[in-house]
């Protein structure tokens, strides 16, 4: 194998053709290897699907000396290029780009937006080498600008110009966002941050939103790097030397994808915070643990990461059995954070809490599946949902979220420790690097005082029901029930749109389910006492069924009409949280330590 200059791989991309969204890529590689194997990642980290980026590349060419190469199609995603190692070769292709999420590259007259999985061949044997990536304007309109958080080599003020990164794996962890976008600057543990958000509307409260996420930052840094209480100690700082949140404002839309100094979120307009309403609205606070939940994931799996991520193969699926702790770990922390940073209060993220549980309790899939199977699955499973995904697993970001707060009062408890200490013990155990389940529970053990044994069989291997009505007790929280909605007596979830019950899911040993009602259906009505009556919305069953308990469900499914026999269950229950002795909760939810 050659030994390749520093600066031997150099990208050139163009947003050249927006109305047909395309990208214009010129690959130079100084001393390639001979033959060069190149390929395209198939799946981008954080994001656990195999989305075959290949796909979209189109008009692979390669030239050395002027000279065309020839370039062999190995299968979806891998070439191989002979040629001679005496000078550089030139590769030019292009990009697909229409695909307005945070997870691929988008590009229109609007906006452009790219990941380096999507746009970047990797060349074999270069990977630990010096990248170059050179943003260029092209033709883009004179109020565009570009943004990324890899380290700037020689750009404009516009941002278009090169950046460097140290390796491959750098180059694409560092999404980028081109556009005329609203862009602001603030420090949290005196580090540069930068927020870029495209797509928002005219009344959107910028400065609100700023002084809210240094805040969420600030808190975060705080909790994995404030040394214990007393003077003289040094103000706390990230692992990062900058960071830039991306943000593409959308008509619908959420999602976050984290990256090791920036992130890239989607979310609604409607859930941005607008000039002259000081209201910390539902969308609003939904998207503020948005940013918190990929911040957070700045410390917990980029750096802090499962041992199958200590190197990532781009080529295929990458398993692990962890994404209960990186995932619902992180979850858990979200809305937490939000709280101690002051951004909500109590009574708010008391309610947070609830839906979470209430989401969990509602899933017949987490009777059959762990948090660490369902870890596993994340590629079948989680990222291929359908209309038996509920039935069949569970969510490693929900339970996840509910085993990281059984783990947390439990320690409390036991009065020896907390889940806030564990994280930053883990912090120092792995030198922010690769860790094991094996790392979690010595932890565990030394800072709880005992075995964690029984705990981790249960709560992360096994399928028992958490003890969340205890430990939420014992820190404050009354937990009540309460009749539940119709759909979840019944097992079901429906969309209701034009007078029209559509069946989305049949729970697992529901009441629809045993009915034989199943996803697909449309639900037009209901005969009850010899009389039959339309449904243009499922609350209707109530109005019409009255004290009835069996009654004639009419559906149409495939064309064809049936009569269905259901047995309307007596109301069933769900949760309902209230914070009691808010003195007792403070230290767990305004903790800082």
């Amino acid at each position: 194998m050659s030994v390749a200059p520093a600066d031997s791989v150099h990208y050139r991309v163009e947003p050249a053709e927006p109305n047909a969204h395309l990208f214009h890529v010129t690959l130079t590689i100084a001393a390639p290897e001979v033959p060069q194997r190149l390929s395209l990642p198939v799946w981008i980290p954080g994001s656990y699907l195999v989305r075959e980026f290949s796909r979209h590349l189109q008009k692979l060419a390669a030239r050395q000396d002027g000279k065309p190469v020839a370039v062999q199609q190995l299968d979806k995603c891998n070439w191989q290029v002979d040629c001679v190692p005496s000078s550089p070769l030139v590769l030019t292709y292009e990009v697909y780009a229409f695909d307005n999420s945070v997870r691929t590259a988008w590009l229109d007259s609007q906006r452009g937006f790219f990941n380096g999985t999507s746009v970047c061949l990797k060349a074999h044997g270069l990977e630990a080498s010096r990248h170059e990536l050179e943003i260029a304007a092209g033709k883009s309109p004179a109020n565009w600008e570009a943004a990324t958080g890899l380290a700037p080599v020689k750009v404009t003020r516009r941002g278009f110009g090169t950046y460097a990164a140290q390796d491959y794996d750098e180059l694409v962890d560092c999404p980028v966002e081109l556009g005329a976008f609203f862009s602001r600057e603030f420090r949290a543990g005196g580090v540069p941050h930068r927020f870029v958000l495209a797509g928002a509307p005219e009344s959107f409260d910028g400065e609100r939103l700023i002084a809210d996420v240094q805040k969420i930052c600030e808190t975060q840094i705080r909790f994995w790097h404030e040394k214990s209480r007393g003077t003289g100690r040094a103000r706390p700082r990230p692992p990062h030397k900058s960071y830039l949140f991306i943000l593409n404002a959308v008509d619908e839309g959420y999602g976050g994808l984290e990256h090791r100094n920036s992130t890239a979120l989607i979310a609604s307009r409607r859930d941005l915070p607008r000039l002259g309403d000081s209201r910390m609205t539902e969308g609003y606070v939904t998207l503020l643990g948005l940013v918190s939940h990929e911040y957070f994931h700045t410390w917990n799996v980029k750096r802090l990461r499962p041992a199958e991520f200590a190197h990532y193969d781009y080529g295929a699926e990458n398993y692990t059995q962890l994404l209960w702790f990186f995932e619902g770990f992180t979850s858990y922390y979200d809305d937490l954070l939000l709280r101690r940073a002051g951004v909500i209060d109590d009574v708010t993220y008391v309610k947070l809490l609830n839906k979470t549980i209430n989401q969990v309790m509602q899933t017949p899939g987490r009777d059959l599946q762990s948090v660490a199977q369902a870890s596993f699955d994340a590629w079948v499973k989680y990222y291929r949902q359908d209309e038996n995904t509920a039935n069949a697993t569970v969510s490693y970001y929900t339970k996840g979220a509910l085993v990281a707060l059984c783990f947390d009062l439990t320690l409390r408890a036991d009065g020896r420790a907390s889940l806030d200490d564990v994280m930053r013990a883990l912090w120092q155990r792995c030198k922010a690097g690769p860790m094991s389940e094996a790392d979690f529970a010595a932890v565990l053990k030394e800072l709880g005082g005992r075995a964690f044994t029984r705990e981790l069989a249960a709560w992360v291997h096994g399928t028992r029901e958490l003890p969340l009505k205890e430990l939420l007790e014992r820190q404050g929280i009354a937990v009540m029930e309460e009749p539940s909605q119709l759909q979840q007596r019944l097992g079901l979830r429906v969309n209701e749109a034009n007078g029209a019950v559509i069946v989305k899911n049949a729970l697992r040993g529901g009441a629809a389910e045993q009915a034989g009602i199943a996803a697909g259906d449309e639900w037009l009505g209901v005969e009850v006492a010899g009389s039959g009556w339309r449904l243009s919305k499922l609350d209707d069953l109530t109005l019409y069924a009255g004290q009835h308990r069996k009654v004639i469900a009419l559906v149409a499914r495939d064309k064809r009409l049936l009569r269905l026999e259901l047995n309307i269950p007596q109301a069933a229950t769900t949760w309902r949280l209230a914070l009691r002795e808010a003195q007792r909760a403070q230290a767990w939810l305004a903790a800082t330590h």
